[in-house]
């Protein structure tokens, strides 16, 4: 399933199931099939995903920073522990949150379906 999400004020944006679920409970939303967020609730949509993507950003230095505390760990590079092709939150929620700002300067709405 694709989450597709449109406003008039910028390009449509399609997300796969999981990440446009994950976007959309950040934000206080049920991800249903259809939905929207309207005008008014933008600002306080973009602070969620922000303090979100915040906390994943600390969360992953902690976990770096532990990693290189680690006895026998000194050589060891934190970012070899993770895969080469993970995405974090920032780069899957700022596409969503460009179309957030773009609509909130307009003053559209944002709506989504599968």
């Amino acid at each position: 399933m694709l989450y597709k999400f449109k406003s008039r004020a910028a390009a449509d944006l399609i997300l796969l199931e999981p990440q446009g679920r994950q976007i959309l409970e950040i934000i206080g939303k049920t991800p249903g099939p259809t939905g929207i967020v309207t005008a008014a609730q933008i600002p306080a949509a973009l602070a969620a995903l922000e303090a979100a993507v915040a906390r994943d950003e600390a969360r992953l230095r902690a976990a770096q920073a532990a990693a290189q505390q680690e006895p026998g760990s000194a050589d060891a590079n934190p970012a070899e522990d993770e895969p080469n092709d993970t995405i974090h939150l920032r780069q899957r929620a700022t596409p969503f949150i460009n179309l957030l700002r773009r609509s909130r300067q307009e003053g559209c709405d944002v709506v989504w379906g599968v």
